[in-house]
């Protein structure tokens, strides 16, 4: 038996075939799952194209986390087609240009505060959406940039993935008693479109590359896809709250 027979999961943050997400969902799909994405806006066209190169095209659903009307249409679509849902992977973040690089002062409120609802909350939003059709229990897993030490040029994305990370322990005390189990992976660096868009970033790759007791490699994603699909399954019935680190092992050395 596959390891995610029967299980019907919402996938977010699927844009092009190098995305995490994206193995994520290729997986779930092999271990025998049934999967919907979700995107928004003019990025909808981008996530149906590569919807299309898995082994079965998966429904994309619009949401804009930032919308409560989208979210609540979503919730209303998943229990009319499916009645309901047994995982979730958020994979979402995003920070304007003034959050990142050089320039930590560079950025006001405004700015912060999109990237802190976008990468943050928007954790909590997707657990509105489907922890009310998680009538059997159910697993929430999100990604997150190991956020326990600051980064170069990460800045305030880092800021935002501390509050997520805080957040997911939140979800997990508040969700327990429903049998909801809710957990983050801490990926190392990937090439994906999400990582063009900080500067400097090749440096970590680099640093990666020749620090990490494990090795790493950049383009290699497998190990983040098969994390996300052990705890969407049933095979870690008691973990909550956790951060998993796939990251060849980099978070447990000193500088």
């Amino acid at each position: 038996m596959a390891l995610l027979d029967g299980k019907k999961l919402l996938i977010t943050g699927v844009l092009t075939d190098d995305s995490l997400a994206f193995g994520v969902a290729q997986l779930a799909q092999r271990e025998g799952a049934e999967i919907a994405l979700t995107s928004f806006g003019r990025a909808m066209r981008l996530t149906g194209r590569t919807a299309r190169k898995l082994d079965t095209e998966p429904p994309v659903y619009e949401l804009d986390v930032t919308d409560p009307a989208q979210g609540e249409a979503l919730r209303a679509e998943l229990e009319r087609s499916w009645g309901r849902v047994d995982g979730a992977l958020h994979s979402v973040g995003f920070a304007p240009e003034t959050c990142l690089g050089d320039d930590f002062f560079a950025p006001d409120w405004d700015d912060v505060s999109v990237a802190v609802h976008v990468s943050a909350y928007s954790l909590r939003t997707l657990a509105d959406v489907v922890t009310p059709l998680m009538t059997d229990g159910g697993s929430l897993v999100g990604l997150t940039f190991d956020a326990s030490v600051s980064w170069p040029a990460y800045n305030w994305m880092g800021v935002a993935k501390a509050a997520m990370e805080s957040l997911n322990r939140y979800l997990a005390r508040e969700l327990g008693p429903g049998g909801i189990r809710c957990n983050l992976v801490a990926a190392g660096p990937m090439r994906t479109i999400a990582a063009k868009s900080i500067p400097g970033f090749a440096a970590f790759e680099d640093e990666w590359v020749k620090r990490a007791p494990l090795g790493w490699d950049v383009n290699d994603s497998e190990g983040v896809s098969r994390a996300c699909v052990a705890l969407l399954s049933d095979w870690f019935p008691q973990t909550t709250g956790s951060i998993i680190h796939v990251d060849g092992g980099y978070h447990s050395i000193g500088a």
